[in-house]
């Protein structure tokens, strides 16, 4: 990725996550800076309790997050911890959330946004009903990708069509860790991919927010999202899919968390 000087706020070790010290206002704040300074290149992570456990096992995420360009916290642990550690400005980035505001703030600027991921139609279906819900919201762009990796045809096309298009955000729903490793992938083999166009890229990788906003899965409610126990309400609507999931990396990070705030280990 190209380097292009930008102010980035300090982070919080979360079992060697660094998680950006920041508010949904201030991150918006700061990527639509970013968006505007010509030849930025970034993404952001948006990472709670089940990204920073896959990082504990896998070198290359780990790093991955702590060189992007923002890694947001997600969930409500994230925001505990930072403010633990004396920083009071934290709360919480949550991806859906983000991904609104950015995309209702940008309107009047004329911001492009790129749609990438979720299953079959999704994309489409999110672009319809975003656009129908924030009128004049220019997106130029939905896909749906493979399961797979790109081959190097497709890998082209979606290039050929984001020099063509210019967006300003592309949204990435693909879910945790292989948003991330697309991203940073990516932006790191096309370093020069915004040369001429006169402004920057941020990739986000938002991952649920596709189902979420697209209609295609209910969020909870509020108060549940508040009160860190939005995991437990989405493992309940969709156990087969998410029960190990969330007891597996809720269970190991509590254990890892147990270790770093006694000083037993060292992240």
């Amino acid at each position: 990725m190209k380097a292009v000087a930008i102010d980035q706020p300090e982070r919080t070790n979360v079992l060697g996550v660094g998680i950006s010290a920041i508010n949904l206002e201030s991150a918006v704040e700061i990527i639509s800076e970013a968006v505007a300074t010509p030849a930025f290149q970034g993404y952001v992570t948006v990472t709670g309790v089940h990204g920073v456990v896959e990082s504990q096992k896998d070198e290359e995420l780990l790093q991955i997050h702590n060189r992007s360009f923002l890694s947001t916290p997600d969930g409500m642990p994230m925001v505990w911890l930072s403010r633990w550690y004396g920083r009071g400005q934290v709360d919480r980035v949550y991806g859906p959330d983000l991904m609104l505001e950015i995309l209702d703030s940008g309107r009047q600027q004329g911001m492009k946004h790129y749609l990438y991921g979720g299953a079959e139609g999704v994309a489409q279906e999110l672009k319809r009903k975003l656009q129908s819900r924030l009128p004049g919201l220019q997106i130029v762009g939905a896909c749906t990708p493979p399961f797979r990796v790109l081959n190097e045809l497709e890998e082209s096309q979606f290039i050929e069509e984001l020099q063509r298009e210019k967006p300003h955000y592309v949204w990435v729903g693909l879910s945790t860790p292989k948003q991330e490793r697309f991203m940073c992938d990516l932006l790191n083999k096309y370093p020069k991919l915004t040369d001429a166009w006169g402004h920057g890229l941020c990739m986000l990788g938002v991952g649920a927010a596709f189902d979420f906003h697209s209609g295609r899965v209910k969020q909870a409610p509020r108060w549940i999202q508040r009160s860190g126990l939005e995991w437990f309400y989405r493992m309940l609507n969709d156990p087969k899919r998410l029960a190990k999931r969330y007891v597996y990396a809720n269970s190991y990070f509590l254990v890892y968390l147990f270790l770093q705030l006694f000083g037993l280990k060292k992240y």
